[in-house]
């Protein structure tokens, strides 16, 4: 059991867990399901395993950093055994103005690098990496149809 204990705590030094994945891990390793059982519903009395919390932290920064969409979030937290409910409450803190917002970063960043090609190809590509990033189609063409059509204004002022 103390071999368990510490496959996870070593685990949780690297980055937080879900309770599945260090159950993953564990099994992986060979454990008895009982010792794992032990194991983690200590480490969740302690709060060193908290689905909820992770499931918070995971969507701010993948949204933030990654550009993720609640869609594509949603699927990486039901992926990593986060469960519905502590999904829905942490997807929840994306509202639908702040994932338009985080598109329209993606597409002028793009964009820049983009630069001679042409509008067609641009639109293209750009709605691409939405579709890729878990952004709805009709979101993805409206944002890079409004940014594209900007830069070119921009571009001919």
């Amino acid at each position: 059991m103390q071999q368990a204990k510490e496959v996870c705590l070593r685990l949780l030094t690297a980055r937080p867990r879900t309770r599945v994945e260090l159950a993953q891990a564990l099994g992986r390793k060979g454990f008895e399901d009982d010792v794992v059982e032990q194991v983690l519903g200590r480490l969740g009395e302690v709060g060193l395993i908290d689905d909820a919390a992770f499931a918070e932290v995971w969507v701010r920064s993948r949204h933030s950093f990654q550009g993720l969409s609640r869609r594509a979030l949603a699927v990486e937290l039901r992926r990593k055994g986060v469960a519905e409910e502590s999904a829905a409450e942490a997807l929840a803190t994306v509202d639908s103005d702040a994932e338009e917002e985080r598109a329209r970063q993606l597409v002028r960043k793009r964009l820049r690098a983009l630069g001679g090609a042409d509008e067609a190809a641009k639109i293209r590509k750009l709605v691409g990496m939405l579709a890729r990033k878990g952004y709805s189609e009709g979101l993805a063409y409206r944002v890079v149809k409004d940014e594209v059509r900007t830069s070119l204004l921009d571009d001919m002022f």
